[in-house]
């Protein structure tokens, strides 16, 4: 997906240029994938642009941090703001913004500890990541013939650029042999997720998803998911789930930041279901838009308002600790 360029990035809490935001070729990220970052939509709502469960997703990205030993000159309060103001100085009504921890410039090598620990935050429009009519057409998957990562490798909880790297020989091998997306397999050879979407499958009326013992990132999404559609009375089961479960399901679909909540019609060219969007599937669907653009009653406090700039910016999430 081609990118649209913002006015300015949040940088080590200063505002730069888009144009001028770049780090040294030899920083450690570049060399050895040393950064963890998150993927956070903001929507258009009736009262102003709102980021979609900001806090949950600052969490997620201090505890990646944390397990990658990466202490920040910067709180998690301070980076929340920086979140919000990013959207703000650039006058952005609905846009996808990428906070960044990475190591930078000073040493090489596999021991991360000489490199400096920076942070960057970017907010840019972005479109539906699998296609304009993907949330209502759906899209074909195939199992890919990379698997997830097995325990005591990476940790999957962690949300890493590194993990990336194999999401990527996912997503190549199902373009190239003329699919959409792709579906990992556990190291045990159960269902995974997609090259960077959870999975669910609607089964005689419930809810299954993997659970986080098969290598998935806890999606932010899959958990507005799962609250949502308990409140709708759906039973919701986190169980392992074997591969054919995919070809028997009633429904299948994709949840992430990037893919919002988009309806899978076939895997390796067997059809879903009927072959298209499924009633639960769209039915969630609905729910998961509803509450994004404050169509309903925000119960949960997962709406964050950003306020709309009046002047010349005044970065206050700049300040360090």
């Amino acid at each position: 997906m081609a990118m649209v360029k913002a006015e300015t990035i949040w940088m080590n809490g200063k505002w730069v240029p888009w144009d001028d935001a770049k780090i040294h070729i030899l920083s450690h990220v570049a060399h050895y994938a040393s950064s963890v970052f998150e993927g956070i939509r903001c929507y258009k709502t009736p009262k102003g642009p709102a980021i979609f469960r900001l806090d949950e997703h600052m969490d997620r990205l201090m505890f990646s941090a944390k397990i990658y030993r990466m202490e920040t000159a910067f709180t998690r309060d301070q980076l929340r703001q920086a979140a919000i103001e990013v959207v703000s100085v650039n006058d952005l009504k609905e846009c996808y913004i990428r906070p960044l921890i990475y190591r930078g410039y000073e040493s090489l090598g596999v021991n991360p500890f000489g490199s400096p620990v920076e942070v960057a935050i970017a907010a840019f429009p972005w479109g539906k990541y699998l296609g304009e009519d993907a949330l209502t057409r759906g899209v074909a998957v195939k199992i890919s013939s990379w698997h997830r990562f097995a325990p005591n490798t990476l940790p999957a909880m962690a949300k890493a650029s590194a993990n990336y790297m194999n999401s990527q020989l996912m997503k190549m091998e199902a373009l190239v042999d003329g699919y959409v997306e792709a579906i990992a397999l556990d190291v045990h050879g159960f269902v995974s997720e997609g090259s960077g979407q959870n999975i669910f499958a609607v089964i005689k009326g419930e809810l299954v998803t993997p659970p986080t013992s098969s290598s998935i990132l806890a999606g932010i999404t899959r958990n507005t998911v799962i609250m949502q559609a308990q409140e709708m009375g759906l039973r919701v089961r986190e169980e392992i789930m074997p591969r054919e479960m995919l070809y028997g399901a009633d429904e299948l679909f994709f949840t992430g930041t990037a893919v919002e909540v988009s309806p899978i019609t076939s895997v390796d060219r067997i059809p879903v279901g009927s072959g298209e969007r499924g009633p639960v599937t769209q039915s969630l669907q609905e729910a998961f838009f509803k509450a994004v653009r404050g169509e309903t009653p925000d119960r949960h406090g997962w709406l964050t308002p950003v306020p709309q700039p009046a002047g010349a910016a005044s970065p206050a999430a700049a300040r360090r600790a």
